[in-house]
Order: C-alpha cells, then sequence, then structure tokens
C-alpha cells in the first residue's frame, strides 16, 4: 500500500493549519474590534467560503491562481513557479476553505474574553502584543485550540477545491480525499476501502480531541 496520499495530506493540512493559526487569529482579533458595519462586511467576505460549494472555491482560484490569469501569469513568468497541478497548490486552496473555522472560532473566543484583564495590563505598563500573547490567548486557548483542530480535520479531507487546484498524479499531488474517488472511479474498491478507513480513524481521534478541548473549556 502506497503511503504517500497519508503523508501528503498531512503535510498540506498542518501546512495549512499553521499558515490559518496565525492568519485566523490575527483577523479575529481585529475584527472582534472593529464596528459593528465593519465587522458584518468582513464577517460575511471571510466566512463565504465556509459555505460556498469547494468546488466553486476551487474555480475561483483557478481564476485567479491559473498559468494564463493575471497572478499565475505572472509569478510563473517572474519566478517560473507554476501555482496549479503540484503538491503546494492544494495549500492555497486548503487555506481559503478552512479559514472560517479557524477565523469564526477564535472570534468567538476573543468576543468573551473579559477586557477588564487587558486594561488591568495596561495599567501595569504591559504592551498590547505581550498583552495579547500572553493574557488574551492562554485565556482563550480552549476556544483557539479547538478551532485549530477543526481546521487540521477539514484540511485532511478536503476534496473539492484541492482536486480542481492540484489535481490528482500519483506520488505527486495525491491525497487521502483524492485517491478515495480515483481509485473507486477505476474499480479498485478494496483499496479505496482502506483509505476510508483511515480516513475514519483520524477524524475520529480529531473529534475526541475537540470533545476534550470543549469539556475543560467547560470546566474552566
Amino acid at each position: 500500500m502506497d503511503w504517500f496520499p497519508l503523508l501528503n495530506s498531512l503535510r498540506i493540512a498542518g501546512i495549512s493549519t499553521v499558515l490559518v493559526f496565525f492568519l485566523g487569529l490575527l483577523a479575529a482579533y481585529y475584527i472582534a474590534r472593529a464596528p459593528r458595519l465593519v465587522k458584518g462586511v468582513l464577517d460575511v467576505l471571510l466566512t463565504l467560503p465556509l459555505v460556498l460549494p469547494p468546488t466553486v472555491v476551487g474555480y475561483l482560484l483557478l481564476r485567479l491562481l491559473g498559468p494564463k490569469r493575471v497572478l499565475g501569469s505572472w509569478i510563473l513568468t517572474h519566478f517560473g513557479v507554476r501555482l496549479t497541478m503540484a503538491w503546494y497548490s492544494a495549500i492555497f486552496a486548503t487555506v481559503v476553505v478552512i479559514f472560517p473555522l479557524m477565523y469564526r472560532t477564535a472570534r468567538g473566543a476573543f468576543e468573551s474574553f473579559d477586557e477588564t484583564l487587558a486594561q488591568a495590563g495596561k495599567t501595569l505598563g504591559l504592551s498590547n502584543t505581550y498583552i495579547f500573547w500572553h493574557i488574551r490567548i492562554p485565556v482563550c486557548r480552549q476556544g483557539i485550540l479547538a478551532g485549530t483542530v477543526l481546521a487540521f480535520a477539514r484540511a485532511l479531507g478536503e476534496y473539492g477545491a484541492t482536486s480542481m487546484l492540484a489535481g490528482y498524479t500519483p506520488g505527486r499531488t495525491a491525497t487521502i480525499s483524492t485517491a478515495v474517488y480515483q481509485l473507486w472511479r477505476t474499480g479498485e474498491d478494496g483499496l479505496a476501502l482502506r483509505w476510508v478507513l483511515v480516513n475514519l480513524a483520524i477524524s475520529a481521534l480529531v473529534l475526541v480531541a475537540v470533545n476534550l478541548l470543549e469539556r475543560k473549556r467547560e470546566v474552566a
């Protein structure tokens, strides 16, 4: 059994989750403090990939990153890097798809934060950066961790946008999700079932982790 789809899926999910962790935290922090109208508009824009079909997200990314499109063509011309049909192409798709999960969860955690703690820190001369990383993040850590785990799980199972942007090439761009579809399509049901069971096992572990984090947050 070729384990490349699992290793590639873990690689893509890991990189995407790290990127979304920091991007989601920053977006959630500043938007949670924004005026109501601005917050509403940005919230719709940033959450849109969560409700759009993944294939639509993939299509829009192809319109942006394709080798004959503005951004994709410019990067290909100046850096010789093709942004589609490579294993790292799936990272672009996955980041867009999982970002709303991290952003929404982190924003909810930040909005429930007791601002008197931050005000107390300021009276002690602490900087906003110090307060963010050493007071706000630790207090909100359960919600943030839950969002991170959910984002990783969604990244691991992403198919629609990934298949459109990275395609399926065994040993190069294959992931668990694309491998299951291709194996089923070619009649290799036994091997497809193995990958389904692997994905089910990983998803179950992720859900257990999320439930434990939620229980800890309720206790706290």
